[in-house]
């Protein structure tokens, strides 16, 4: 009874362990993207794409 009382009380404490590591690394700004913004107006929109193409195939379609 007593191995389980103690496998709580590690487990629970590295659990804590974990969430505190996860609240420092958001703390810090870790998770903070600073690449995709800068990088995004390089990438085309798919929807964009997508209703130009279709405008194009309805045209030739209708000639």
């Amino acid at each position: 009874m007593s191995v389980i009382l103690v496998l709580i009380g590690f487990s629970l404490f590295v659990a804590l362990m974990f969430l505190g590591a996860y609240f420092w690394a958001v703390k810090s700004g870790q998770y903070d993207d600073k690449y995709t913004p800068s990088v995004r107006i390089l990438f085309d929109d798919k929807k964009e794409i997508e209703k130009d193409e279709i405008k194009d195939n309805k045209h030739k379609l209708s000639k």
